[in-house]
């Protein structure tokens, strides 16, 4: 029965990410645009994820209750700032870490008060297990397919006989056109723009 219900939340939390969470998608993009090498990408998804299923826990049980007003466009936020950091630093910074965490416990009050309902009738560790497992799955899924786009873009440029401009030419755009979105996001969710 434990394993059932573990299952069933590894398909809600694979879900929030895809098809789900085109905030998630971006961030995780991000994440991987300023990465350099698999261990240090896989080091900043597994801090996000573990801030994640921190707050989720904190939210699904109802012991913090933040409200989505002010949630919902610091995840936005967040997805700005790590495009904009792609964007200007040409590696990670000794504050990544951090932000990532930070980022992580802002995404999983957002979650948690969506799963509230789900973890209250179920087992929480089960849930917490399944969901944080899905979730990183979600993860890595979205982190092959932006290792190959990435691949397909290198390769095209080095057949071109511009493997140099691979930053100038495709992070720094890709970078832009998140940080841009991140930016639409913020201002739509505090009531800027229009929803």
């Amino acid at each position: 029965m434990w394993f059932e219900n573990v299952g069933t939340f590894i398909e809600f939390g694979f879900r929030h990410i895809i098809p789900d969470g085109p905030d998630h998608m971006l961030f995780v993009a991000a994440l991987f645009l300023n990465a350099r090498g698999w261990t240090s990408l896989l080091i900043q998804v597994t801090t996000f994820t573990l801030a994640h299923t921190i707050t989720l826990a904190l939210a699904s049980t109802g012991l913090v209750d933040a409200p989505a007003g002010l949630i919902e466009p610091m995840i936005a936020l967040s997805i700005a700032v790590l495009a904009v950091e792609a964007i200007f630093f040409n590696k990670p910074n000794f504050w990544r870490l951090p932000v990532i965490f930070a980022c992580g416990l802002f995404h999983g009050l957002g979650f948690g008060a969506q799963m509230k309902v789900y973890l209250e009738n179920a087992d929480l560790s089960a849930g917490l297990v399944g969901i944080t497992v899905g979730v990183e799955a979600g993860h890595l899924t979205i982190l092959v397919g932006a290792a190959i786009i990435a691949f397909a873009a290198q390769a095209g440029l080095k057949i071109a006989g511009l493997a140099e401009y691979y930053r100038r030419a495709f992070v720094i755009p890709v970078a832009a056109i998140i940080a841009l979105i991140g930016l639409y996001w913020t201002l739509q969710r505090v009531g800027v723009l229009p929803a």
